[in-house]
């Protein structure tokens, strides 16, 4: 069984939207900093089976990639609950990954809706 799961158009936002953390990987095969960061995400997907790792192939999915305004690969996102929190681009090293991992298992969910209600309103 895979521990990183591909998403694409149709699928994306039923994923990221669902309760839990999903992390997404946005990448390319020609690109060498998204193959050199692959096996970290694998790694790192294996050791916490309770998160989503979903990957995004930006040349078969430009829509996707274009209507989430991703201008540079690897870019890693982070989803909690339905909610975006972490937009990066670049590839991480596996304990920053683990780092971003830990910090986004600590939100307080409540506090993080009431912030984005707040620059909203």
């Amino acid at each position: 069984m895979a521990s990183t799961v591909e998403l694409t158009r149709d699928s994306f936002v039923d994923t990221v939207r669902g309760d839990g953390i999903h992390l997404v990987d946005f990448w390319a095969a020609w690109c060498g900093p998204c193959r050199a960061f692959a096996p970290v995400f694998e790694q790192v997907a294996q050791q916490n089976p309770d998160v989503t790792f979903g990957k995004v192939d930006t040349e078969r999915e430009p829509e996707l990639s274009a209507a989430l305004e991703i201008s540079s690969i690897p870019t890693l996102m982070a989803f909690r609950d339905g909610v975006l929190v972490f937009s990066q681009p670049g590839a991480l090293p596996r304990p920053a990954l683990e780092d971003l991992l830990s910090q986004v298992r600590a939100l307080d969910m409540g506090e993080v809706r009431a912030q984005i209600s707040e620059q909203q309103g």
